[in-house]
């Protein structure tokens, strides 16, 4: 017979198991793979800077930098789009995202506005952003595909001009 004390003990552990995974349940892991886009390589870096749902405040403490160089994001269960830039050299630049980059106003002092991408369509079949910082004809090596839960985007160094307005 189980005395009342090791009843509510029980009941408190498998109360604790079951908030546990709804908790991890809510969560959601993308892989990031950000890549030069003129040599396809990947960078590594852990200097990202995450936005979700059109929100304007920045999440960098929620991606993690893993030993292939590829990023780790972990989201909110609520997070419906997401829009990723990096920064270099000490966090002083923002890479300019390729994805944007054709859509930059013809003020070159308007920043290239972000690009959102869907977190379901990034965890059912994984994407690939465009790359307009290169010509139409894109050699094989940037030819890229994501698997599922992937997030591939290609980003370029600002030129002088836009780091001295920077």
């Amino acid at each position: 017979m189980i005395q009342p004390a090791h009843r509510v003990l029980l009941l408190l552990m498998c109360l604790a198991a079951l908030c546990g995974s709804g908790y991890a349940q809510t969560e959601k892991t993308i892989t990031i793979r950000m890549l030069d886009s003129k040599t396809g390589l990947l960078i590594a870096t852990s200097n990202f800077l995450v936005r979700v749902n059109h929100e304007e405040t920045v999440h960098g403490d929620w991606v993690k930098q893993n030993e292939d160089g590829t990023g780790k994001l972990t989201l909110p269960g609520d997070a419906d789009v997401v829009s990723l830039r990096a920064t270099y050299e000490s966090a002083m630049y923002t890479y300019s995202n390729c994805d944007a980059d054709k859509d930059r106003p013809s003020s070159e002092q308007a920043p290239s506005p972000d690009h959102w991408y869907s977190v379901s369509a990034i965890l059912a079949s994984g994407v690939v952003a465009p790359n307009g910082c290169v010509g139409k004809k894109v050699p094989n090596k940037l030819q890229v595909f994501a698997n599922p839960g992937e997030f591939v985007f290609f980003v370029r160094k600002m030129n002088v001009r836009e780091a001295s307005r920077e």
